[in-house]
């Protein structure tokens, strides 16, 4: 589909929905998770880190990991592509932004709620009582942090493989795929259940889908139009498009 006329479908939708991946994140030099490991974690394999399982084994190899990731991310700033979907959300009477990363630069970017499948990074919660905890009311343990309420160890509020997602923001991404009259699908690899379900269910109730990525993905033969490229140059011209079809 044209340029011209995908613009035109977007600019006639209300409502929006916009689901980001790990490729909007690594244009700001944050690693995917499998390349994340380097230094002296490269000897790990992320997936006996990010369990319950582990975390119940080894607390602290766990948490110094997190910590070490946090850094990693912390003097990471927002890109083009994050900016231009905070300014886009302005443009539609309803916008929801969903995102697959955990490193909050949607929000630094300036967007506001954003559902986030995967948590968040910089958030900690009880590892037993699942509620997040502000780590300035906690007391330190151990090198870590435990809970003032029960004691358990604070853990990073992220979702761990074996765990199910948050079922709050499951609910609302879904429930904005269902309702959508545009999808946008942005850096995702679309392999990553259930997320990659949110532009199908999308699709069938009769949403425009649109993906922005520049590799080929499972997402792809289904799209009503898809933009290859990198997503920190194709929202800030997809949004200059949509302001110049405004005026």
């Amino acid at each position: 589909m044209h340029l011209h006329s995908t613009i035109a479908r977007l600019r006639s939708a209300s409502r929006v929905a916009v689901l980001t991946g790990a490729g909007v994140s690594a244009e700001s030099g944050i690693p995917t998770f499998r390349d994340a490991q380097t230094g002296l974690w490269r000897k790990f394999d992320p997936l006996q880190l990010a369990t319950a399982e582990a975390f119940a084994r080894n607390p602290k190899l766990v948490w110094e990991w997190y910590e070490w990731r946090r850094e990693l991310c912390r003097d990471k700033q927002p890109n083009p592509g994050h900016i231009a979907l905070a300014e886009m959300a302005t443009l539609f009477s309803d916008f929801t932004l969903i995102t697959q990363n955990i490193d909050g630069l949607h929000q630094r970017a300036g967007s506001r709620e954003v559902i986030e499948l995967h948590g968040n990074l910089e958030r900690d919660k009880c590892a037993r009582e699942n509620i997040v905890v502000d780590r300035a009311q906690a007391r330190a343990r151990d090198g870590m942090f435990a809970c003032p309420r029960c004691g358990a160890y604070l853990r990073p509020d992220v979702v761990w493989f074996g765990e199910t997602l948050p079922q709050e923001s499951l609910d609302r991404a879904f429930r904005a795929a269902m309702q959508c009259d545009a999808f946008l699908a942005v850096g995702t690899s679309a392999l990553v259940e259930p997320a990659a379900s949110l532009p199908r269910v999308a699709k069938q109730a009769g949403a425009f889908v649109v993906e922005i990525n520049p590799d080929e993905t499972p997402l792809s033969p289904l799209a009503d139009a898809v933009v290859r490229a990198k997503s920190g140059d194709a929202l800030p011209a997809l949004l200059a498009a949509l302001r110049e079809e405004n005026k």
